[in-house]
């Protein structure tokens, strides 16, 4: 059997990295997206993207093809985060975050599906987040952005079915990696929401004692080969737990709840 062409956006660090190690030991032939290059696993190729460019986006697809002839999975994984107060996040921040996390997801899923249709099928995997089902104070766009991609999975599934292409989405909880680092961090306004530091400093520790992103990259795989996967998948015992409280309380008790963890 030829080895499967896997296309991982944002996978020059943390997750995307530890998932371009994963695939390429399991036997895919990984393709890493990124605005820059870093150092890569051997046998891992590099394109330069920006997947908030639609042109970039498509050239890197297309160049895909014409190596291999094929993409039989994408893993949309590209993101960053950003905390603070609603009332003092600026809108080209809020739409900054969205346009990476989500519209970057939609980007590159519209430069692939094409090929995955003519092909006679695929796998687009999203990565979104626990804070998709339980949005997370002063965290806000994250979590909406997350939520939104959620939603995008499960309506893209169903449209591409016929097509033998399968769309689901991974929902890490807190992981060990830079992301927390990169975060892009704003404390306007911590006089009027005194919650404001304590929070970010709370959702900070937690990724910093989380799980390893092998164990993501793990995940990750098992559920590329699903024949028929779910749309939504949690990791680790402690967040699929979080995922099922939040469908089966009441969602005032469950912002209560994320109140008194983060508020």
């Amino acid at each position: 059997m030829s080895k499967r062409i896997t296309v991982i956006t944002g996978a020059t660090s943390g997750i995307g990295l530890a998932m371009a190690r994963e695939f390429s030991a399991r036997g895919d032939k990984v393709y890493a997206l990124a605005r820059r290059e870093a150092e890569l696993p051997e046998g891992v190729s590099f394109i330069a993207a920006d997947v908030t460019d639609e042109a970039q986006v498509k050239a890197a697809a297309e160049a895909v093809m014409e190596r291999e002839g094929r993409i039989d999975l994408l893993v949309n994984n590209a993101g960053f985060g950003i905390s603070g107060a609603v009332e003092f996040t600026k809108a080209e921040d809020a739409k900054r975050q969205f346009d990476v996390n989500f519209f970057g997801m939609v980007n590159m899923t519209r430069a692939v599906l094409p090929h995955m249709r003519a092909q006679g099928g695929g796998m687009v995997l999203n990565v979104s987040s626990v804070a998709a089902v339980t949005p997370i104070p002063y965290q806000t766009y994250y979590s909406a952005s997350k939520a939104a991609i959620n939603a995008y999975t499960m309506a893209l599934a169903n449209e591409v079915r016929g097509h033998n292409i399968r769309v689901a989405a991974l929902m890490p909880g807190d992981v060990k990696t830079g992301f927390t680092a990169a975060r892009a961090k704003s404390l306007e306004g911590a006089e009027v929401y005194p919650a404001l530091e304590k929070s970010v400093k709370t959702m900070e520790h937690d990724e910093q004692n989380g799980m390893p992103p092998e164990a993501l990259a793990k995940r990750a795989y098992f559920i590329s080969g699903r024949k028929h996967p779910k749309p939504l998948y949690s990791c680790g015992f402690q967040y699929c737990l979080f995922c099922v409280l939040a469908k089966v309380l009441p969602n005032r008790l469950v912002n209560w709840i994320l109140s008194k963890l983060y508020g």
